[in-house]
């Protein structure tokens, strides 16, 4: 069973495609989850301020998913360029 230098360099890609993924995500992931977390207690000490915390929060998520989109398009390249 040979594989060619093509079948090869696809399988690289795809192995990294999934790395790129897998670690791409934890980031994001514990950082949303790190920042759910602390506006919830901040509602929790100031309920006047709800609008405003979960308004800042969504913004902070959003630029953290940032680098969960990078990956995105890191492994999708990989994929299907490769």
């Amino acid at each position: 069973m040979d594989a060619t230098g093509g079948e090869f360099a696809k399988g690289m890609a795809m192995l990294g495609a999934g790395i790129a993924m897998g670690l791409g995500a934890i980031g994001p992931g514990i950082g949303e989850g790190f920042a759910a977390g602390k506006a919830c207690e901040a509602v929790g000490r100031r309920p006047e301020e709800a609008g405003l915390l979960t308004r800042t929060m969504l913004v902070g998520q959003a630029v953290s998913e940032s680098t969960g989109i990078y990956s995105l398009v890191v492994a999708l390249l990989l994929i299907f360029v490769v």
